[in-house]
């Protein structure tokens, strides 16, 4: 068995070996891949086949960390749950009976350990009618916000966090509210979101012209959008906050495998396996980095391990406990197995590639195109030895092949947490940081993390140092510019932020070319990125026959990604203490009038020329306790704003604190008088770009303003002149956090916002 590194066997022990009733770990990792082994290999029984060989067969490949399977299965493959799939779409009608049903089996399949999608392109907008009962309905967005308080729960039952996509056609009427429901970061936690397109929007979008909304309840025009305004909220959109992403559904359905049994609108939480409704898929990925021979791959070696793990994946499908009857019937219909890669950016620094290079494309095409030729090849020899998949006849493989066991057979998924069980680098990423600052919490140190191929380098070639690792670190972990490292390994070992983001796009879709479902990959921006990048990079991906496109511009959230630079603080010599600036005679503010569980709270917020400066709050009922406390929590906000400390600084200390008479109102939840003024202080910030002097004839513009938001065809960009302080810290370790494939990811100890 391969030598496992520190972190792998950490992730190991807190997510995939067994524990007794106890939470005591009763397996080693060498058990746990046997066990893996053992009930994948079962499925042989069946089929008449030698279940000892494959047993051995399945567990050299993962013990010597050549493949690892999807999540679920290491989990919980042999175990009483024996739900082994990482991939769940789940259909969504418009009535309340097939929303409510779709919310109990995501509780179900999060519940075992899966992901899910769905479209919420079916029903009905906002303000639509509701014949039943004569009212209006509520529209997609607010029910979207019903699974994701239903994930929410179950989550903190399980070992893997659960994770949804929402994806909502771009013609549906709700779209523009769509495009902007994850602008506050506590909204739909849970949910990736993208935006389905068709090609026809997409020519439109290049020719600026208008097209059509569509109630999906009766298939009619209810107005119309200028293309190009809503592609550019889109990108304006996921330049601040990530999302949303596109998924290219006309693209997708071209590769449809078998479209005689339905069309694909959705995919799974990060959008690299498109799914019909009630389709499940199980994956597993080859660690590229082992299969480096001189100069060159091993062909002959890997072509070995793409057959084992092909028929590794099937005998998944068999093995499988399903979470509904719909699930089961679907996914033994079509059998479909993902197959990817993780390691690329090890095998590239292996053979001294860069990865922002043509060499680098060609590489991955080429290397892509032999995993897809021989997964289909092992699928047709199962298929002859087993029978193809039930909806073979009529599929796009009918007539092409004599068999084919599985309707797909390849897909780029994120590998956040098998990578570092392998011991490599996610997926198709590139390297986050060559050198990063660690957090060793139970000893209160902090170490350098070096990349081992550039730490083995740095050290034959005799310009490693401590001194350059906290150069390194300080320069956001990257080599470049750094002259202590020559030139030809600053364009080996590249970032993902040193890399342009067309170089980002034009990996996905090398790859692309050759998978059957479609490839995650996140489209890294530098902090300095402009919209228009973000618009570049979607479009390229359209042009070059992407599935979907997600971006990620660094600091734009407020979790920040992998934190590289030690604080500033504790380099810096000498330290200025802020001193409050002096109060003006004349100042101006708002006050804004919130519900509490106390009554009605008045917050008046008061302005200078350098923005917010003091902050006075006061419940309807004078005097007592409460008023003495509102007092004294004024004055502190008001030191801290006069002293130079961000708004969003203070909103974060106040917001979530609870009290005994929290209160539902039609914004939320108000916990308590601080969380309310958390909210009044956040909704006075976002607002304050409307006017500067707030006289009489704002107070009527800004009605009118509120009344013409839903005829608007398109919401102008809020422009963000002060940057949200970055977090980066895993909930559960307290190590920074990596976003890669779509995830945030902690590579101490395995956390996943996508499980």
């Amino acid at each position: 068995m391969a030598k496992l590194t520190k972190n792998a066997l950490k992730v190991l022990e807190k997510r995939y070996l067994l524990k007794d009733e106890n939470g005591k770990v009763i397996e080693t990792p060498e058990q746990m891949f046997r066990r893996v082994a053992h009930n994948i290999a079962l499925a042989d029984e069946k089929y008449g086949g030698d279940v000892k060989k494959a047993e051995k067969e399945f567990y050299e490949i993962m013990a010597n960390l050549l493949f690892i399977p999807n999540s679920p299965t290491l989990m919980n493959a042999g175990t009483s749950i024996q739900q082994l799939s990482a991939c769940f779409v789940i259909p969504i009608e418009d009535s309340m009976k097939s929303i409510f049903e779709a919310v109990k089996n995501t509780a179900l399949i999060h519940q075992s350990g899966g992901g899910t999608g769905f479209s919420f392109s079916r029903i009905r907008p906002k303000g639509d009618i509701v014949r039943s009962t004569g009212g209006v309905a509520s529209g997609p967005i607010s029910f979207m916000k019903v699974f994701n308080a239903a994930t929410d729960v179950i989550k903190q039952g399980g070992r893997r966090r659960g994770a949804n996509m929402g994806i909502l056609h771009v013609t549906h009427p709700d779209i523009l509210e769509f495009i902007k429901c994850k602008d506050d970061p506590r909204e739909l936690t849970n949910f990736n979101i993208s935006v389905a397109v068709s090609d026809e929007f997409m020519e439109k979008v290049e020719k600026g012209e208008d097209y059509e909304l569509i109630n999906p309840r009766t298939k009619k025009v209810v107005g119309k959008l200028n293309a190009k305004e809503v592609f550019d909220m889109i990108t304006e959109h996921a330049w601040r906050t990530g999302e949303p992403g596109i998924i290219f559904l006309d693209e997708i359905n071209r590769h449809n495998p078998t479209p005689h049994v339905g069309m694909i609108e959705s995919t799974n939480p990060c959008g690299e396996q498109p799914l019909l409704p009630y389709e499940s898929c199980n994956l597993g990925s080859i660690n590229l980095s082992k299969f480096v021979k001189g100069n060159d791959i091993d062909w002959d070696a890997l072509k070995d391990v793409v057959w084992k793990a092909v028929h590794f994946l099937d005998n998944v499908i068999d093995m499988n406990k399903y979470p509904i009857p719909q699930i089961k019937k679907m996914t033994l219909a079509n059998r479909k197995i993902g197959l990817g890669v993780m390691g690329f950016a090890d095998l590239l620094i292996q053979l001294g590639i860069p990865y922002n290079s043509e060499e680098a494309l060609q590489m991955a095409e080429k290397i892509m195109k032999f995993v897809q030729h021989e997964a289909r090849m092992a699928s047709v020899e199962l298929g002859k030895q087993r029978g193809s998949f039930p909806n073979f006849k009529g599929s796009v493989w009918d007539g092409k092949y004599p068999a084919m066991r599985n309707a797909t057979v390849t897909t780029i998924a994120p590998t956040g947490t098998i990578s570092i069980i392998a011991g490599c680098s996610s997926g198709i990423e590139p390297l986050f940081a060559i050198v990063f600052m660690r957090n060793v919490l139970d000893k209160g140190d902090r170490l350098y993390e070096v990349n081992p191929y550039f730490e083995k380098i740095a050290k034959e070639l005799g310009f490693y140092s401590e001194e350059l690792m906290k150069k390194i670190t300080e320069n956001n972990g990257s080599v470049q510019g750094i002259e202590e490292v020559p030139e030809e390994w600053q364009r080996i070992f590249v970032t993902a932020l040193d890399i342009d983001p067309e170089w980002h796009v034009r990996m996905q879709a090398a790859f692309q070319k050759y998978t059957d479902n479609a490839t995650s990959k996140t489209i890294n921006l530098r902090e300095e990125a402009s919209i228009d990048d973000v618009r570049k990079a979607y479009m390229l991906a359209y042009k070059l026959k992407c599935k979907g496109i997600t971006v990620y511009r660094y600091g734009s959230r407020p979790e920040q990604v992998l934190v590289v630079k030690e604080e500033k603080k504790e380099k810096e010599e000498g330290f200025i203490k802020p001193r409050p600036r002096p109060r003006p005679t004349v100042m101006w503010g708002v006050t804004r009038k919130v519900e509490v569980g106390c009554g009605n709270l008045y917050v008046t917020m008061n302005e200078d020329e350098h923005g917010l400066f003091e902050v006075f709050a006061r419940l309807g009922k004078a005097g007592g306790c409460a008023d003495a406390q509102l007092e004294a929590i004024g004055r502190l906000i008001s030191l801290c704003l006069r002293s130079g400390i961000e708004p969003r600084d203070i909103i974060k200390q106040l917001r979530g604190i609870r009290c005994p008479n929290p209160l539902l109102t039609r914004g939320g939840t108000i916990l308590s008088c601080p969380d309310a003024i958390a909210k009044a202080l956040e909704e006075h910030i976002e607002g304050k770009e409307k006017f500067e002097i707030p006289r009489l004839e704002h107070f009527e513009r800004e009605k009118e303003e509120k009344k013409e938001e839903k005829e608007d065809a398109f919401i102008k960009p809020v422009l963000q002149s002060e940057k949200e302080a970055p977090v980066g810290v895993c909930p559960e370790c307290g190590s920074p956090l990596v976003y890669e494939e779509g995830c945030k990811i902690c590579k101490n100890c395995g956390y996943s916002t996508c499980g």
